[in-house]
């Protein structure tokens, strides 16, 4: 990070943000090109759990490529001013680089869409029906660097 004094190094703030937050911005490889889409999430014991319908493109592209990126930002607010560069942005981020996993086994799928149910609803009791579980794609990303940022 090119300015270390905004570089979160408190793995218990980086987890806070990760569990606070609702919505991630997830980075596939397309070939050469990336392919970025906003999906929803749960955060539980340092693993990041999505869920997606079971075709389409990004699943797809996750059966060609499985490396992706993370982004979750929070505490967003523009700082305004009479001059063009003394504008600025105050937030804190978290970036996750990453390999995104398939979930086949119906228990650890069902845990991972309870853990979405938390990350939405800060409730742990969920009834996922079997059925639900699946039709449903869900996936976790083992992270191979988790990096925090914080501005203001």
């Amino acid at each position: 990070m090119r300015r270390n004094e905004k570089e979160i190094t408190d793995a218990a703030l980086i987890g806070e943000i990760l569990e606070s937050n609702r919505i991630c911005h997830v980075a596939f490889v397309d070939g050469d090109k990336p392919y970025i889409i906003p999906m929803n999430y749960g955060y539980r014991n340092k693993t990041i759990f999505l869920h997606s319908a079971t075709e389409g493109k990004k699943i797809d592209i996750i059966g060609r490529n499985g490396n992706v990126c993370l982004e979750v930002s929070d505490s967003i607010e523009i700082k305004t001013s009479e001059s063009a560069c003394g504008f600025g942005t105050e937030f804190r981020s978290v970036i996750c680089k990453g390999v995104i996993e398939k979930i086949t086994d119906r228990h650890e799928k069902t845990e991972g869409l309870r853990a979405i149910m938390r990350q939405h609803t800060g409730r742990d009791s969920w009834d996922i029906p079997a059925a639900a579980v699946d039709r449903t794609a869900v996936y976790k990303i083992r992270t191979v660097e988790v990096t925090g940022k914080i501005s203001g």
